[in-house]
């Protein structure tokens, strides 16, 4: 009997908390830990004032739609090492305080644009350790509050600058073990890079997996004239933001000024028959010019040289033959008015 009514008062006081049975729930710290549990889905019943909730190690390979809604004060939710093969677009828009989302180790391989909508307070987003091989070109409605995004160990071939251009608070991205292809469609990638480090943003850089003779280059090394040929495809400038600044934003103006605003303030570029890079033609230029110059001066230094010595070998001639004689016969005749002047 008494077991019987300690085992009521305990199940009571769960149901009353709202902590599942396989999860220990701490309410001095606000957490739920669920992890190494076995759980297939996002556990029910989770108490509504928690703040962290861990599912880490676990099969937890759908979240519902609802998942959630009982937990709207979440901050911290990793659900990482489970077998996610996809997250649902809305799956977590309830949670407008979460502030770091951990989905590491799981199978997922696409995001889906707005995945992660409604997360005006998210700063950290951990998609590393994935098979993700698109990512889209917007994380979701207000989602501009994140400052770091790692999309490590996955299986990206490109990624569009126009998703990196709709997080301006980044401060680190990690973009480690992806087979990156340094082609044409990398080109935006690099202008942004070289403007988010250039505005001390903190990057591991991209290694080149394809093609062959720029494997294993860091892309910032790859030469822009390599880029040369490339059509300029669609690219988004925000003509209006300040946070563009030196040589990268003279590139990007340079490389859409040929564009007209389309939807959504994109930029569409029509494709330039042979484009050359406009550093390469001033360089060219440069070369050309001084080359020119540097030749006329060496010419004139030449004939002046010419002319000086000629000049002075008619003068010493000149000398040796009129003046000299003319002094000699000169000189008594010259001296006697002199020195009768004198007396």
């Amino acid at each position: 009997g008494n077991w019987l009514l300690v085992w009521s008062v305990i199940s009571l006081a769960r149901t009353a908390h709202g902590c599942p049975d396989k999860c220990l729930c701490h309410p001095a710290s606000k957490t739920a830990d669920c992890k190494n549990r076995g759980f297939t889905e996002v556990p029910a019943r989770l108490p509504p004032e928690i703040q962290i909730l861990q599912l880490q190690n676990n099969r937890i390979w759908r979240i519902n739609q609802n998942a959630f809604t009982a937990t709207p004060l979440l901050k911290i939710l990793d659900l990482s090492n489970n077998s996610l093969s996809s997250v649902a677009p809305g799956a977590f828009q309830k949670l407008r305080y979460l502030q770091v989302l951990n989905l590491t180790r799981n199978l997922i391989h696409y995001i889906e644009n707005k995945t992660f909508s409604f997360l005006p307070h998210l700063k950290e987003l951990d998609l590393s350790s994935n098979s993700i091989i698109r990512l889209p070109e917007t994380f979701g409605n207000s989602t501009g509050n994140i400052t770091l995004l790692s999309v490590k160990h996955n299986k990206l071939q490109k990624m569009e600058r126009i998703l990196l251009e709709s997080l301006p608070n980044l401060k680190v991205v990690l973009f480690k073990d992806n087979p990156w292809q340094c082609n044409c469609n990398i080109f935006g990638l690099k202008l942004w890079l070289e403007s988010f480090l250039y505005r001390g943003g903190i990057s591991d850089g991209i290694i080149c997996s394809a093609p062959g003779i720029r494997k294993g280059k860091d892309l910032l090394k790859v030469p822009y004239e390599l880029f040369g040929a490339c059509p300029l495809r669609t690219a988004h400038v925000h003509l209006a933001s300040s946070h563009h600044h030196g040589f990268e934003h003279r590139s990007s103006l340079k490389h859409s000024h040929h564009g007209e605003l389309g939807d959504g303030g994109r930029v569409s570029c029509e494709p330039k028959p042979k484009p050359r890079p406009v550093s390469l033609r001033h360089a060219i230029a440069t070369v050309v010019i001084t080359g020119v110059v540097c030749g006329i001066v060496c010419l004139m230094m030449l004939a002046a040289a010419v002319y000086g010595c000629a000049y002075a070998a008619i003068t010493a001639k000149y000398h040796k033959e009129h003046l000299a004689p003319v002094r000699q016969h000169g000189t008594p005749k010259e001296k006697e008015p002199f020195e009768s002047s004198l007396a």
